[in-house]
């Protein structure tokens, strides 16, 4: 005795939305690496490095092939420091 089709439909549908919200979460994810893909295994010098591009840039993975910092960017310090007592 075959399955009626009625009985695929709702399998389907499930197949059909979950393929759809992983095309929109990938869509997301590469939207918001600045239309780049996702990177792996990134050690410390990697976000050091992503780091200084989003200061450089504004993004995160942006980089740029100017010479010159911005203006302001010899003010933009990294490193977190406590303020003295004095």
């Amino acid at each position: 005795m075959g399955v009626p089709f009625e009985a695929l439909i709702p399998y389907g549908i499930m197949v059909a939305m979950f393929g759809i919200s992983g095309a929109g979460l990938s869509k997301v994810r590469h939207m918001q690496n600045g239309g780049k893909r996702a990177r792996h295994s990134v050690d410390q010098w990697d976000r050091q490095m992503m780091d200084r591009d989003r200061r450089l840039t504004g993004y995160l993975r942006g980089q740029t092939d100017k010479p010159d910092a911005p203006a302001g960017f010899e003010l933009n310090n990294p490193w977190r420091c406590e303020k003295r007592y004095t």
